[in-house]
This record gives C-alpha cells, sequence and structure tokens, in this order.
C-alpha cells in the first residue's frame, strides 16, 4: 500500500470516527492544523456516519483515503468486532488505503475487532490503549471528583494511565506517515499508579479535599443506575471494572517510544495542565 507521502495527484482526505471524542476530537484538530482535508464521522456530520444504520457507512467513506476508527461505546460490547470488520471490508472496497483503529487493552473483544479488521485486505495500524487520564476530566468520573468522593470497585489494582494526547499524536502518525503499516502499537503511560494515586494527585492539584473509596460492585451498580446511565453504559462500565482491572495489565508498555521516538506523558503534567482550567473545582 502507498504511504499519504506518496499522494502527489492529490490532497488526501481522512475520516475520523468518533470526531467529537476524546481522541477524535484531538485527532481532528491536529490534521486540521496541518491542512489536511478532514471529514468528521459523527451522526450530524454532513455525510453523516452511524454505527447503528449501516446505510450511512459508504456515504461517509466515499473518497477517503484513510480512516481513524473508534467504536462507541467501547469495542467490548456485543456486535462491536463484527461491526469493526464490517467497516473495514466496506472501506477496503470503498478504496480507502489506510485504517488506523482504537483498540483497548487487556480486552478480548476489542483484539477480536482488531484480528477482523487485519483480514479485512487493508493497511491498518492497531493501538491498543490503557485508561485515559481524561476520564477524569471528560469522562464519567468527573462527577465523582467534583463531589469529592471517588467510590470504585477496585482497590490496589495499578493502571498505566495514557494521556489522550499521546493517542492522539500516535493517530495521525500512522494515518499521515509511513512506516506504521501492520504495527501493534501498545500504548501506555510512563508508570503504574492506583486509582486512588490518582484521585490524591487531582486533589493536591486542584487544593481541595478529593477522596478515593473502595466499594462492592453491587453499589457500585446502583450508584450507575441512580446516576441515570443506560442499561448499555452501566454493563459496560462494570464489565471493565469487574474483568479488565483484574490485574492483567499492571505493566508498562512502549507504544509511545516505538511510534514517536519519545517517552510518554506523564499523569503529573496532564493533572498540572488540567488542574489551572477549574474544571475540578467547578
Amino acid at each position: 500500500m502507498r504511504g499519504m507521502t506518496e499522494y502527489a495527484h492529490h490532497e488526501p482526505t481522512i475520516l475520523v470516527l468518533g470526531a467529537t471524542g476524546k481522541t477524535g476530537r484531538r485527532v481532528v484538530e491536529r490534521l486540521q492544523a496541518r491542512g489536511i482535508q478532514t471529514r468528521s464521522g459523527s451522526r450530524s456530520a454532513q455525510p453523516p456516519f452511524d454505527w447503528e444504520d449501516r446505510g450511512t457507512w459508504a456515504p461517509a467513506l466515499r473518497g477517503v483515503d484513510a480512516v481513524y476508527v473508534t467504536y462507541f461505546p467501547d469495542l467490548a460490547v456485543p456486535g462491536a468486532p463484527d461491526a469493526v470488520g464490517a467497516l473495514a471490508r466496506l472501506a477496503a472496497e470503498q478504496g480507502v488505503q489506510r485504517l488506523v483503529l482504537l483498540s483497548g487493552r487487556g480486552e478480548e473483544e476489542a483484539q477480536r475487532s482488531e484480528e477482523l479488521a487485519k483480514d479485512a485486505g487493508i493497511e491498518q495500524t492497531i493501538l491498543r490503549s490503557s485508561w485515559f487520564d481524561q476520564n477524569f476530566s471528560e469522562g464519567f468520573l468527573l462527577d465523582s471528583v467534583l463531589a469529592g468522593v471517588v467510590a470504585l470497585p477496585v482497590d490496589g489494582v495499578r493502571e498505566p494511565f495514557v494521556h489522550a494526547d499521546d493517542l492522539a499524536d500516535i493517530a495521525v502518525a500512522a494515518l499521515t506517515e509511513d512506516g506504521h503499516a501492520g504495527r501493534l502499537y501498545e500504548v501506555t503511560g510512563p508508570r503504574l499508579m492506583t486509582f486512588g494515586d490518582a484521585v490524591t494527585e487531582i486533589a493536591h492539584a486542584a487544593g481541595r479535599e478529593i477522596r478515593f473509596e473502595t466499594v462492592p460492585m453491587d453499589a457500585f451498580a446502583a450508584e450507575l443506575e441512580q446516576a441515570g446511565m443506560t442499561a448499555d453504559e452501566a454493563w459496560l462500565v462494570n464489565y471493565l471494572f469487574s474483568e479488565v482491572l483484574d490485574g492483567r495489565n499492571e505493566s508498562l508498555a512502549d507504544g509511545v517510544q516505538r511510534s514517536l521516538g519519545r517517552e510518554p506523558r506523564d499523569f503529573a503534567e496532564y493533572v498540572a495542565a488540567t488542574a489551572p482550567t477549574g474544571i475540578w473545582n467547578v
């Protein structure tokens, strides 16, 4: 497959699925800053893209050279591998040259999606990611941080939280540069931390008391329901905490170093940049 550096005859167009999500938004910003023609893949875009409506897929892919794939809500949900595989095959049929898939570390279902993407006959790069730093400021943990108590069904399990900017940097490199085809990048931050460690650092930076508590799974599930999560969303969160956060990911990986030639951003860097925005003091 030819690389984006070889598109001398036309300006490449890149489709970003999940363009308003944590990594998708950052990928769009980086591509647009470089003057690359970027198409947002969302239900509100023109043409629209909806994972639940396969009739929207072909129009969104038409004329596209590369695609960044994030599956909503997560590759762990039933039906996700089938959808990702079908999209990858359609992309190949449509003449898309390159596919970059955001996957989940330690998720067997996500790895099934990876295999189906690899079998689709399209140049691909896999980003297998750990938990985002930004889950504490742009995700479901923000409300708990603001309430002053982050109560989760985990104890001393350590996670190598990764910065969403690192994932976006890798995705853009894989979408626009040669040398990443067929690569699997397992992407983590530079150190292992418990959720309690993370909350402590956030509390210190925010200048307020925020504590971490370990709670039983049934109490956690009840809290999700009370907070208004849909059944599917609650199932996903329960799955991640009961299955994925069992210690299987208590190791560091070198995806950032291999793909970008630099060290990953530390959680402390994320906290130092986020605290001054005031989002943890609202």
